[in-house]
Formats: C-alpha cells, sequence, structure tokens
C-alpha cells in the first residue's frame, strides 16, 4: 500500500499538475502531505491533492509511487477511496422548436 502520484499532465492557470492519492486511507495521504510537501489540507479535493509540477520530483524522493493517471485511478477505486464529483445538470435550451 502506497501514496502513489500521476504524471504531471493536467494543466490550469499556466502549470502542470500531479494527482497525489493513497490507496490505504485519507488520513495517510494527509500526513504524507503535511510531512513532506507542506500544501495545506484546504487544498484536498475529496480523494486526491493536486501536485504543482515543481513538487513532482520532492514527492517522488518523500517516497510517492509515480504510476500512471489509469493506475492511480484504478488503486483509488480499488481501495474505495474513489470520490465522484456530482454531475452537474445540462444546461436547457429551452423548449424545442415547433
Amino acid at each position: 500500500m502506497a501514496v502513489l502520484i500521476d504524471t504531471p499532465v493536467w494543466p490550469w492557470r499556466g502549470r502542470l499538475w500531479s494527482h497525489l492519492v493513497s490507496d490505504v486511507s485519507h488520513d495517510e495521504l494527509h500526513a504524507f502531505v503535511a510531512a513532506e510537501l507542506g500544501i495545506p489540507r484546504r487544498a484536498f479535493q475529496g480523494d486526491h491533492y493536486d501536485v504543482p509540477e515543481d513538487l513532482y520530483e520532492v514527492a517522488v524522493a518523500a517516497g510517492a509511487v509515480p504510476v500512471g493517471a489509469r493506475e492511480l485511478l484504478g488503486r483509488l477505486m480499488a481501495a474505495g477511496l474513489r470520490v465522484r464529483k456530482p454531475r452537474r445538470p445540462v444546461p436547457s435550451a429551452g423548449p424545442a422548436p415547433r
């Protein structure tokens, strides 16, 4: 069981980001982030932390296991720790034309 990190390929606000998860517990993840990365707990996204590319190597050196995005998601789901975002309602364009 481990803290896992995917490759920083997710663009947002001009930077690339990784996802950091635990396949054991959220407590393990919070402890790792607090001790090794200094990312505030308020940055927790329900089942992961977003990690900027400049902290990727720091996370790996501290013990995070690099994996692909599919493996990260699969292990998160297998551990029962995946939290899905609620679906947004599709905006209505009004009544259909007759």
